[in-house]
């Protein structure tokens, strides 16, 4: 590249012509040579015109020149750097930067570092600290309040780049000297050493009332001796990193912007008439950015540079995920270079983290499910979530050991995961995840198996780590339900049928208590399939029956509930199986009640019972209690309670005697149904204070048992009766019944609004 170089002159024109010829952008000549894009802008625009030679090297070495060329573009560099002066210019060089006119929101926390600054008193410097993720703005924020405080400290206001996310940051014993020469120092008597250079800086703003902005800050270390001691002075301090270790200061946390907000940035951007003529597209356009400031920004600059498209088309670019971060890019302000800058601050191995995190489902995870996916110890794991939440590449839940992404940061991180880690790699660690996971929720779903409750977990792959009891089962398995089921389609989708099977069976009484998690469609579809594909058709009968339960119960999908149990029942049949043709028949009822189609369905749950009256093993009475307690329900709602009646009190009779072989916890279970429906019954007969009794010891249980699924039901049942009774705690009941069913997605939310409203009738005639 010798040849025809540019001629010794100024370094910024030497540069952009040598990276031109290259055919590098600036972002990708920052990425190969570690400097930040805001740095090599400021190059080439004449804004930094000496570098130092190390920077110089490594643009060098990063354009491939050669020697010749490589040292007329240093000899041009040093011709930039500066010389000493003490002259008036001192004193101005690091003047505050210019404020940003369209700064937006942040209101509470300028209104709390305001009244820092009015109460600073003489014995101690006030220091705050401004840290957090890439572009939340925190340097516009220190800006705009330096600006906004400036009236309060006129012995000076200084604003100093520390350079923190740069290859080589700013040293303590540089910035010293930069801040000496501001105050009017001599060059000559600027101290050699660091700490003298310290001590004369603090000496010279004791008595002083001077606003001091550090901004980018890489660590303590770097800006413990820029600290004023004692005096009247003020030091913001902005860092992507948490600096927890600096003692006595004020902290300022940004948060992400509220919609409102994000969207008022956008205005004030790109003006009102763009946004009031499209103001979906603009709640859209804040929504895809994530609502950071930093993307709000560049989307707005990006629109404004271009005044004739419209809101909607960027909209429709970031929409694709894929797209996202290119589409974040204006001129040299981009997402992915500010991400950039502190993925390379990274330590391998946490570096490593970042990217396996984002292969982890769901909007949160733990450090354990990373350490499976990196393949690291969960000590090492539980570091690295700690050092990216300081670093401010990640957040941590305030009560749990859990951890989630920015949006736009996780696609960062998988473009990282895609670029660095091969695909091999990638599905080597999903598949070390999905397996672990599986037995890990296996272990825990057994621990609701009311037929074999095992108190150990069998199976478990970190028994001296796993939840103990049914509380800690429930726990993880509902924290960890999208890890789970991710694991779960893994294993479906890899080819591992018997492990799919046999975790979707562990769910089996766990997901009965769950009823108002739609996932259930999706696991008992899964092992269904897998089943079939495994060629066992009892199993498949089996699952196939889960599955109608599933769109039954949890989906509300009758039309598939039946179409699922008409298929159990071939495959039931195909199988001489008469238990799971029984279920089938069942499940194919309570679609079709569900329907409308009342005949065909009480038809058929009678069939379901007559097919249970030959069989005599346990299995048997108990789909025989599940379909007495169905049909008793079917005929009342036809207008037959007594017949009603008569079933459930059956019911609860068999329930009375025992059924060999079966723990009587959930002979419990079944009998609290029988009271609900014995309950409901009698309160269609008109016999109330019959009614109430029984409803209430099937609340108590259902309670008890944590079945909020069948407890708010009941609730509603309930409620209804004390209603009828004129009790005064009947709204309170409705009400809780009400709110409960509505978080459970219960389509009964609706017959317990019916309730309120009928109560309120009622009173109101009273």
């Amino acid at each position: 590249m010798g040849n025809g170089a540019p001629a010794v002159g100024d370094f910024g024109q030497q540069l952009r012509a040598l990276r031109t010829r290259a055919g590098f952008s600036q972002e990708a000549l920052a990425h190969l040579c570690g400097v930040s894009v805001r740095a090599l802008a400021d190059m080439e625009r004449g804004r930094t015109r000496g570098p130092q030679r190390r920077t110089v090297q490594a643009l060098a070495e990063g354009l491939g020149l050669d020697d010749a060329t490589a040292g007329r573009l240093e000899k041009a560099a040093a011709l930039g750097r500066p010389r000493t002066t003490t002259g008036p210019a001192a004193h101005t060089a690091l003047a505050l930067p210019r404020d940003i006119h369209d700064f937006t929101a942040r209101g509470p926390a300028l209104a709390r570092l305001a009244d820092l600054a009015e109460h600073i008193g003489p014995a101690r410097a006030a220091v705050s600290v401004v840290a957090g993720q890439p572009g939340l703005g925190k340097t516009a924020f220190a800006v705009h309040a330096g600006h906004l405080l400036a009236p309060r400290f006129p012995d000076g206001r200084y604003a100093l780049d520390l350079h923190g996310m740069d290859p080589e940051p700013t040293t303590p014993r540089d910035a010293l000297a930069r801040l000496l020469r501001a105050t009017g120092v001599a060059d000559a008597a600027i101290p050699a050493d660091t700490d003298d250079r310290s001590g004369l800086w603090r000496s010279l703003v004791r008595d002083r009332r001077v606003l001091l902005l550090l901004d980018n800050a890489v660590d303590e270390s770097q800006v413990r001796p820029l600290l004023p001691g004692d005096g009247p002075s003020l030091t913001i301090i902005t860092s992507r990193n948490a600096l927890a270790g600096l003692e006595a200061v004020h902290r300022t946390d940004l948060a992400l912007l509220r919609r409102e907000e994000a969207v008022e940035l956008l205005t004030r951007i790109v003006g009102p008439e763009r946004v009031q003529a499209e103001a979906q597209a603009a709640r859209d356009l804040t929504d895809l950015c994530g609502n950071l400031p930093l993307a709000v920004r560049i989307a707005g600059q990006r629109l404004l540079s271009r005044p004739h498209e419209r809101l909607d088309k960027l909209v429709g670019r970031l929409a694709t995920e894929s797209r996202r971060l290119d589409g974040l890019q204006a001129g040299n302000l981009g997402v992915r270079a500010a991400f950039a800058l502190s993925y390379r601050q990274l330590s391998p191995g946490t570096a490593l983290f970042l990217r396996r995190a984002a292969l982890a489902a769901g909007p949160d995870f733990s450090p354990e499910t990373v350490a499976l996916l990196a393949g690291l110890p969960p000590a090492d794991a539980a570091a690295c979530a700690e050092e990216l939440t300081d670093a401010g590449l990640l957040h941590s839940a305030p009560a749990t050991d859990r951890y989630r992404f920015h949006d736009l940061l996780k696609l960062y991180a998988a473009e990282q995961s895609q670029a660095e880690d091969s695909s091999q790699e990638r599905d080597a660690a999903l598949d070390r995840a999905a397996r672990w996971m599986l037995r890990r929720a296996t272990a825990a779903a057994l621990h609701f198996d009311v037929e074999h409750h095992r108190d150990a977990p069998h199976g478990d792959p970190d028994p001296d780590g796993a939840p103990v009891g049914r509380e800690e089962a429930r726990a993880w398995l509902e924290t960890e339900r999208l890890q789970w089921l991710a694991a779960l389609r893994r294993a479906h989708d890899t080819g591992h049928h018997r492990q799919v099977v046999d975790t979707a069976e562990a769910m089996h009484w766990f997901s009965d208590l769950n009823q108002h998690w739609e996932l259930w469609v999706e696991v008992y579809r899964r092992s269904a399939d897998a089943a079939r594909a495994l060629g066992s058709t009892r199993e498949e009968a089996v699952h196939l029956n889960y599955l109608a339960w599933a769109y039954n119960h949890c989906a509300h999908d009758f039309h598939a509930a039946l179409a699922a149990a008409d298929a159990a029942l071939v495959a039931a049949r195909a199988g001489e199986d008469e238990l799971q043709v029984a279920w089938a028949l069942g499940y194919g009822a309570g679609a079709l009640h569900r329907l409308g189609r009342t005949e065909r369905a009480h038809a058929r749950m009678r069939e379901a019972a007559d097919c249970l009256r030959t069989q005599s093993s346990s299995q048997a009475r108990l789909a025989e209690l599940s379909v007495l307690n169905s049909l008793g329900a079917y005929l009342r709602q036809a207008g037959q309670p007594d017949e009603a009646l008569d079933l459930h009190r059956r019911s609860a009779r068999i329930c009375g005697a025992g059924i060999p072989g079966l723990p009587d916890e959930l002979i419990a279970m079944y009998r609290a149904v029988a009271h609900q429906q014995i309950g409901n019954d009698l309160a269609a007969l008109g016999r109330w204070d019959e009614a109430e009794p029984p409803l209430r010891r099937a609340l108590a249980h259902f309670e008890a048992a944590q079945m909020p699924a069948w407890a708010e039901p009941a609730r509603l049942d309930l409620g209804r009766v004390l209603g009828a009774l004129r009790r005064p705690e009947a709204r309170r009941t409705l009400l809780a019944a009400r709110d409960a069913l509505a978080a459970l997605r219960s389509p009964l939310q609706g017959d317990a609004a019916s309730a309120l409203a009928a109560l309120d009738e009622l009173t109101a005639d009273s």
